[in-house]
């Protein structure tokens, strides 16, 4: 059984051969050597780089770092601990961070808390920066409100261990750098700036 069609009449096919032209004007060769397409490409690069050295304030970057971008109050920055009023941390180890980590960078190692009142707190809690992708999961996850993210997106290390933040790290960097606080679940039903230096 043939595929080709009975109205077809394989005689009156015509094959076209690469060497054929295909029926273009054969003035218009040189539109296949792409030399056209690459002058306007490279005039369109021109127009443009003119028009930013002209008008260097209409540029969609800014001048980093003299020019900081300002970004929105949930932004998910560099997470720190939140501190009780004697300066321990808030945290009771339950787990529950660690848990609701997609990334798996929290590990934490708890303790019974000397005091009757406190169930447990963290002898351990490290935090792995490289693994975190900053989804904020275990600031939602926290019942004790304990961790929170800041806007800070600024941090660089020579090797791996510059980003294991330990819980005296996570506790103590907000005390020698003063950052705006970033997304936290609670906003807005209390005082941030009571919640987030533990004085709430």
């Amino acid at each position: 059984m043939s595929w080709i069609p009975d109205s077809i009449d394989p005689d009156n096919v015509v094959v076209m051969r690469g060497a054929d032209n295909g029926g273009q004007n054969p003035d218009e060769w040189w539109k296949r050597l792409y030399l056209p397409a690459v002058f306007v490409g490279l005039g369109v690069t021109l127009r443009n780089m003119i028009k930013n050295l002209l008008n260097p304030k209409g540029l969609p970057t800014i001048r980093y770092p003299e020019e900081r971008r300002d970004y929105g109050h949930r932004f998910r920055g560099r997470h720190y601990l939140k501190k009780r009023p004697s300066g321990e941390p808030r945290c009771v180890a339950c787990m529950m961070c660690a848990t609701a980590c997609p990334a798996d960078c929290i590990y934490i190692v708890g303790a019974e808390h000397p005091d009757p009142e406190i169930e447990k707190y963290p002898v351990r809690f490290d935090i792995d920066g490289l693994r975190c992708i900053m989804c904020g999961y275990c600031v939602d996850a926290c019942p004790e409100d304990a961790i929170a993210m800041t806007k800070e997106y600024e941090w660089a290390g020579y090797n791996r261990e510059d980003f294991i933040w330990d819980k005296e790290y996570l506790l103590n960097w907000r005390d020698e750098k003063e950052v705006e606080d970033g997304y936290q679940p609670f906003e807005g039903e209390i005082d941030k700036e009571r919640m987030s230096r533990g004085n709430l």
